[in-house]
């Protein structure tokens, strides 16, 4: 059986069971159903809001609905469910009506601000009153905007307090876009989950081996080249040569890669060997006379913060070091470290301390990190949500809210709802109450339309972190 081309996958069949049957749940002469999405709370206090332009222009774009779709439609739910509770009239009068384009209305904050949690993210309501039952029809797909909203957030607050250091133990912030090094490819649970993690990595750094996710920014964000890599070492291209000529093995990657910048992975056998007698050794002479770029040593096994701190101080007896004009050492420029395992959120500052209290500026080191920056992370890292908060039925305008005895926090917002500013901080009102002159909410979607389409470029500045504005605004005004 032929599969059908990418792209060409049925939307009716992209949401979650119990939904097929929902047309027939709301009240008689139900005409509007407005729902909305938020970050109950969770892990960060803020969230970087991104992804969803991926989904609309991936998904819900254009026709989307034709008569072979709904008939397979039809013959799936109807063997799923042994009944035919499919809605095939609402599909067909879609299909008649509004030519296979959904009648649907998105309004969501510009991708790339942070918003603290608990604020809404972007509402979605039917634009024809017959088709009410369409807005939550495909909560199952927009609520996975959680993913790359996560994996941006959790980059984010990673930079932070990269950057945090850096600007305490160096002298410039340049190598900031390039100190955390997405090596999560391998360990993501698809190409498709790379390729929009990854992306949304880019969103706060520019170092990337996932290809997957240049392909994803290219495609959906305008960005050619979104993300860079170096030529670099793995295990197989190093043990290949055996134990005896690993030191070979090292003097190939400097002679084939003879200019630039040239990563090799260095503790297959011993790491503080490889460091002080070939590193260090054999090899110093070509490492010092490198061309337009360095050497970067990868140790990539043992406790992050003690092994990087004894390769530093084994480099250096080897190198030698000087004193920054923070008071920090930094090794001479044409060698460097990149620390690849055990890196997250929660190890990478411990790493950067361990350094500052042995006064190594952390210009020294670059992170590489893989499963828990792409893959370590779920809906509830940020308790993401999609409720209903209002409806038209009979005529009458209902705020709707759950408020579940048993999980307060559960509680859901009540009513039409904007985004709105108040002395510099984001909050919801609700109930109708607020400004729509004031909403920060825009419309990105509108009948079958995309009416923003966000770059790569723009998100990354309103991503940008608070430390990097700061000293942006202090030198444009000195």
């Amino acid at each position: 059986m032929a599969l059908p081309a990418a792209g060409t996958e049925n939307l009716l069949l992209v949401t979650d069971s119990y939904k097929v049957t929902h047309h027939l749940q709301y009240p008689p002469n139900t005409t509007t159903v407005y729902s909305y999405f938020e970050s109950r709370g969770g892990k960060f206090p803020s969230t970087v809001f991104f992804g969803l332009q991926y989904i609309l222009k991936r998904w819900l774009c254009g026709k989307v609905v034709d008569r072979e779709k709904i008939q397979e439609a039809k013959n799936l739910y109807e063997a799923h469910f042994g009944h035919d509770h499919f809605n095939e009239e609402g599909w067909n009068y879609i299909l008649e009506k509004h030519g296979g384009h959904l009648p649907l209305r998105i309004k969501a904050v510009p991708e790339g601000t942070v918003v603290p949690y608990k604020n809404v993210l972007f509402t979605v309501e039917n634009t024809d009153p017959k088709c009410h039952w369409l807005t939550n029809y495909f909560e199952t797909l927009l609520v996975q905007v959680w993913y790359p909203m996560t994996v941006a957030t959790n980059s984010r607050y990673q930079k932070e307090i990269i950057a945090k250091n850096l600007d305490e133990t160096s002298d410039t912030m340049d190598k900031l876009p390039f100190m955390l090094h997405d090596f999560g490819f391998r360990g993501s649970s698809s190409v498709e989950s790379a390729g929009i993690g990854g992306c949304s990595h880019l969103v706060n750094f520019k170092g990337t081996d996932t290809i997957a996710a240049i392909m994803t920014a290219r495609k959906y964000y305008g960005c050619a080249i979104a993300g860079f890599s170096i030529p670099a070492a793995e295990h197989s291209t190093i043990t290949t040569w055996g134990k005896k000529g690993e030191t070979a093995a090292f003097r190939n990657m400097l002679e084939k890669f003879p200019r630039g910048m040239v990563a090799c992975v260095s503790d297959s056998y011993n790491i503080w060997d490889a460091c002080e007698k070939v590193w260090g050794g054999e090899l110093r002479e070509l490492v010092c006379n490198r061309k337009d770029g360095c050497v970067v040593i990868r140790p990539d096994s043992g406790d992050p913060p003690k092994v990087v701190v004894k390769v530093l101080e084994i480099l250096s007896k080897q190198f030698g070091k000087e004193k920054n004009k923070k008071g920090y050492y930094l090794l001479p420029p044409y060698i460097r470290v990149i620390q690849g395992d055990g890196i997250s959120y929660e190890t990478l500052g411990d790493i950067l301390e361990n350094m500052k209290k042995h006064e190594w500026s952390a210009d020294n080191l670059a992170f590489g990190s893989g499963g828990a920056l792409l893959q370590r992370l779920d809906r509830d890292t940020q308790k993401c949500a999609y409720k209903c908060s209002y409806a038209v039925c009979n005529g009458a305008e209902v705020n709707v809210y759950k408020e579940p005895i048993t999980d307060l926090g559960k509680k859901s917002k009540k009513g039409r709802l904007t985004l709105e500013l108040e002395d510099g901080s984001f909050v919801t009102k609700e109930e109708g109450t607020g400004d729509p002159k004031k909403d920060q909410l825009v419309t990105v979607f509108e009948n079958g339309k995309l009416l923003q389409d966000y770059t790569l470029d723009e998100i990354r500045r309103k991503a940008e972190i608070q430390l990097l504005l700061d000293r942006e605004i202090q030198q444009n005004t000195v």
